[in-house]
Order: structure tokens, then sequence, then C-alpha cells
């Protein structure tokens, strides 16, 4: 998945002019395109020292904290989306984070690398953990804390009383709607609390 198309398809779920929050916003990147392109402003929630300094050097607010610690620093509809990409599977409190998502924000976007796709399936059957481009990591040594489908975060939207507005996977910067547990490498989930 190219990084520029793959920001584009999530960036189409956040309507022009929104107040972001982006949770593990990473370099900034995301934040710093919704910024410039769709005329968004916000704030990025990140924890590594690097990717802080980063986030300043592009000019994006960002405020250094530990998301296992929760969000009790926002209220209630804060935001208009709260972004999670690449973040709920490094989570310790997954579940705790997605309820917080979409209690400080309207809607929320979720991203993660889609356990079910296709390869994944054929490495498991072979009897090996995957190593993919979008997993690139041996099973020792990955900062993955779970892994997760696509199947599996409806379940848990369901449970947590969200309602799912739209939803697809991304493969090589393509959207996938057709089969996207078994297609797609990264599941995306634009949902508000129902």
């Amino acid at each position: 998945m190219t990084e520029k198309a793959a920001m584009q398809a999530l960036a189409r779920l956040v309507p022009p002019g929104s107040r972001v929050l982006d949770l593990g916003c990473g370099n900034g990147a995301m934040l710093d395109y919704l910024q410039r392109e769709r005329g968004c402003s916000g704030y990025g929630v990140e924890i590594d020292d690097a990717n802080v300094l980063a986030c300043v050097q592009r000019g994006v607010d960002v405020i250094q904290l530990n998301l296992d610690e929760g969000l009790a620093m926002f209220d209630d509809n804060s935001f208009d989306v709260v972004l999670q990409i690449d973040t709920l599977q490094h989570l310790r409190n997954a579940e705790t984070m997605l309820r917080e998502t979409a209690r400080v924000g309207r809607t929320g976007v979720v991203a993660f690398p889609n356990f079910a796709h296709w390869p994944n399936r054929l490495s498991i059957l072979r009897g090996r953990m995957p190593v993919t481009r979008r997993l690139p990591y041996q099973w020792y040594d990955t900062p993955n804390i779970r892994v997760g489908t696509y199947k599996d975060f409806e379940v848990l939207a369901t449970k947590n009383s969200l309602r799912i507005l739209d939803a697809f996977g991304l493969q090589d910067g393509q959207e996938v709607r057709w089969l996207p547990n078994a297609r797609a490498g990264t599941a995306v989930f634009h949902f508000e609390h129902a």
C-alpha cells in the first residue's frame, strides 16, 4: 500500500474543516495532510519523543501522552473525528480506547492490519506467523500487542454500541469492498456511537 494513496483514502472519511484528534499520530503526516488538503484543525497524540519532535517540525500540534492512560483530559464530543490509524493493535486497553474514541469524537476512524488477509492465512497454514509488508515483524519482535481481523472489529463495534458508517479494506492503496476480510491487508472502519 502506498502511503500517499492510503492517506488519501483515509482522509476522504474526514469532512473538510473538521476538528480532528489523531491518536498515535506518529510523525504527524496524516494530520499535516488533513490540515493542508482538507482545512482541518486539531491535535495529534503521541508518546515517542522523536515522533513528537517530527510533529512539531511539521507544525502539527501534538500532546505527548501514553494512550494506555486514557483520554480523560478531553470532554465528550470535543472533536468531529478521532483517528486511530495503526494504533489499536498496540494498545493494552484497546476496547477502552475504542469507547473513548467514540466518547470524545462525533465519529471515529480506525485502521489496523487485517490478520485475516489471505497471505496471512497461508502463512498460518504453513505453520508460521505471517511476515508481510503490512506485518513486517517476526512473532518475537513485533510491537503489536494483539492481532485482529476485519470481522473481529465488526463484532467489537456491535458489542460497544458503535454504528459503522463505512467499512472497507485497503490493499496497495486501493479500496477493497468485496470480501475485504480476505482480500485486504488493512481494515478500515468509520463509526459513531449508536
